[in-house]
Formats: structure tokens, C-alpha cells, sequence
């Protein structure tokens, strides 16, 4: 019985400290036109908001370890998920406009988009 209750007191307290570890990602988020982008939320699955961008665009979260990606929203710009490596502790991220794209084939969208994403590496060494 002893060795029952010592096992059963051994895996709450492992467990308990599984739960418990978490990183601290660091970074800035700016925009298409390299404007920094204020208030923009941090969100990670898909639901939960562990944080917002400062007045300067930078932000630092404190995420559990199990979590590999972050969600970014702002009004106006694109929803953007980053997946997040192991030994990731900090980030830049680009966001990219919303357009409106109407009266226009969805062919014709995705090309358009297709065309402003190949742009964001050059975007990016210029930031």
C-alpha cells in the first residue's frame, strides 16, 4: 500500500511539473511597408490571447513548451501564424495587407497574393 501511495504521489508531481515549463519568445512585428504594427494580438491555439504587441511593435510571451505555433491578428492585415522551432526564442515577423479582392477569379487572387509574398524576403533584409 505504501509503495502504492509513494508511486501515485511520484506521477502527480512529474505531471505537475510538465505543465508548469514554459519559454519566453521575444520579437517585433512590422508591416508590408516596414511601419511597425502596434496592438496587434497574440494568440496561441487559436483561441487563447497570451499577449499584445507594445506601441513600438516588439513583444515578449511567456508560452508552455508543448506550443509550436503563435497566431498574430490585426485589423486590417492578414491573420499570420508562425510555427515555432525548439530552440526558437525570438521573432520578426512581416504581416501583410488584407485586400479586397472583388470581382476577380480566385486564379487571379491567389497569383496577386503569390506575387506580394515573393516579396517579403527582400522586405525583411531591408527592415
Amino acid at each position: 500500500m505504501k509503495k502504492l501511495l509513494l508511486i501515485f504521489i511520484v506521477v502527480c508531481f512529474s505531471s505537475i511539473c510538465l505543465y508548469a515549463q514554459s519559454k519566453t519568445i521575444k520579437g517585433r512585428v512590422i508591416d508590408e511597408d516596414l511601419e511597425i504594427v502596434p496592438y496587434a494580438s497574440i494568440v496561441i491555439n487559436d483561441t487563447v490571447v497570451v499577449g499584445r504587441t507594445a506601441l513600438n511593435g516588439s513583444f515578449q510571451i511567456e508560452i508552455p513548451v508543448a506550443v509550436k505555433e503563435i497566431l498574430l491578428r490585426d485589423v486590417g492585415l492578414e491573420n499570420t501564424a508562425i510555427v515555432l522551432s525548439d530552440t526558437c526564442d525570438e521573432a520578426e515577423i512581416v504581416m501583410m495587407f488584407l485586400g479586397s479582392y472583388d470581382f476577380m477569379t480566385l486564379k487571379k487572387v491567389d497569383r496577386l497574393r503569390m506575387k506580394r509574398f515573393k516579396k517579403l524576403p527582400a522586405l525583411h533584409k531591408e527592415a
